[in-house]
């Protein structure tokens, strides 16, 4: 088959069985060309609960498809390729919170959204990167414990010095391999573009930004500029996606190296298999598992075997770090010349 028969058929199959298809922006074109919605994850989840589908396919990885059962609790919920998970959401245990609370007793727990529902069932409070200074500044509490991704919590406690945070040592390995010497570079190819940075990525990188926002926000920011030419701070599919939407613009990357694996782990295939299997033998594909949301309702998502996501995590975090040391070394070599 080829990709436009693939796409024709889950477009049928959808229709007919009363599903909606949600997909990050981190996700192939090719994925997105055959989706309801596209967006953030929370956006995502909003727009599931919205729908009168009885069934939504989340394109995107676990957490996104938790938060998605989370506020739409009578839909079934697929997650089209159990495998993909994102590390930084799965970084930090249970165990591991409860420790961190008992280090900061008198600390709100304010959570990412990119963390395990069984996470934010011990949390305070949970926002997405474009809530966070908002929901944080509005918190009758000055203690704040951020957790799982310090760049970002770091960024908000910028825009609210009369607070005081602590952070989990965590974070997107994905963008936090990007450095100011990536910006450097970036800007001397391309003097006339603007950077826009996901506040995930490192400080240093931050604060030489045009623009600070959340991925709808940077497409949103870089769709109404006047200017024409713009460097992506954040996964690199968006630079894709904006190059379609505003073929009279410019998109850089700021770096190959903000590819993100897990959420290129899901293919059309998985949507197609996943529809069909449900159709012939009325199961999801892959797995599934009742959990207990932070509501008391039974919900049900995809698993896949927890030895192989903490293997496959760990072979994407020593790649990441490989690459990072190789890049150090020769930015020291093109430094030393």
């Amino acid at each position: 088959m080829t990709i436009a028969e693939i796409q024709q058929e889950i477009l049928r199959m959808k229709k007919e069985q009363d599903v909606c298809i949600l997909a990050h922006a981190y996700q192939g074109q090719e994925i997105l060309e055959v989706a309801d919605y596209m967006g953030d994850s929370y956006g995502l989840s909003v727009q599931a609960s919205k729908s009168k589908c009885s069934g939504v396919i989340m394109c995107g990885v676990r957490f996104m498809a938790e938060t998605c059962k989370i506020l739409s609790p009578d839909k079934k919920v697929w997650l089209p390729n159990p495998a993909a998970g994102c590390p930084m959401a799965e970084q930090l245990d249970l165990e591991g919170l409860r420790t961190l609370k008992a280090e900061y007793p008198d600390y709100t727990v304010v959570a990412y959204i990119n963390t395990t529902s069984e996470l934010k069932t011990e949390c305070d409070v949970c926002v997405t990167s474009s809530s966070a200074v908002e929901i944080c500044s509005h918190l009758e509490n000055d203690k704040i414990l951020f957790i799982p991704d310090p760049n970002l919590g770091r960024y908000v406690a910028e825009q609210l010095p009369e607070k005081t945070f602590a952070f989990y040592k965590g974070g997107c390995p994905r963008h936090i391999v990007v450095s100011a010497k990536d910006v450097e570079k970036a800007r001397a190819d391309h003097p006339d573009a603007l950077l826009l940075v996901h506040p995930e990525c490192r400080q240093e990188v931050v604060e030489l930004a045009d623009y600070v926002g959340s991925t709808t926000g940077i497409m949103e920011y870089a769709k109404k500029s006047p200017n024409k030419e713009f460097i992506i701070g954040t996964e690199n599919s968006i630079v894709e996606h904006l190059q379609f939407a505003c073929p009279d613009k410019q998109f850089y990357p700021l770096s190959v190296m903000l590819t993100c694996m897990n959420m290129k782990i899901t293919t059309l295939m998985d949507i197609y298999n996943c529809r069909r299997s449900d159709r012939t033998s009325g199961k999801c594909y892959g797995r599934r598992r009742t959990l207990h949301s932070p509501y008391g309702r039974t919900r049900r998502v995809n698993i896949i075997n927890k030895e192989k996501v903490e293997l496959l995590e760990r072979i994407f975090s020593a790649a990441c770090f490989i690459l990072e040391f190789i890049k150090s070394f020769v930015d020291q070599i093109v430094g030393f010349c």
